[in-house]
């Protein structure tokens, strides 16, 4: 501790006591000695490698348009469909070309039960459709 020397009984003190600030600068100084010999070992990165020829372009396919109505009825292209036959059929587009997926596009009642639309989107999830956008037709 800093004691105040003869200037005046209550004076205050000019002095900073820096015990604790070296304490804790030893302690930091510890925790990155022990953690710089573990962010020191290299991780090894597959990069993709430069070509000069780039691949043709795929054509994206004919989205597939899927509507659910008011009452819950789920239409695949214009088509009523039931609830238990969408993950078969969206693993059979998925399948046909997992590389160029066609875009799911759902357009969703205002009225409609969410419930429908959660199992909707759990059976994409299922079937590994990646491309999913959801679109409002007026």
């Amino acid at each position: 501790m800093a004691f105040s020397s003869g200037s005046g009984a209550g004076a205050p003190m000019a002095d900073i006591n820096v015990t604790p600030l070296v304490d804790v600068m030893l302690v930091l100084l510890i925790i990155f000695m022990v953690t710089a010999p573990v962010m020191s070992y290299p991780i090894e990165v597959n990069l993709p490698q430069r070509t000069t020829t780039p691949p043709p372009p795929t054509p994206p396919k004919e989205p597939i348009r899927l509507r659910i109505d008011a009452s819950g009825q789920i239409f695949w292209n214009d088509t009523p469909q039931p609830i238990t036959a969408l993950q078969s059929m969206m693993g059979a587009e998925v399948q046909r070309d997992p590389t160029n997926q066609p875009m799911l596009e759902i357009d969703v009642s205002t009225d409609a039960d969410y419930g429908i639309l959660a199992k909707v989107l759990a059976k994409a999830k299922n079937a590994n459709m990646e491309k999913i956008g959801f679109v409002q037709n007026d």
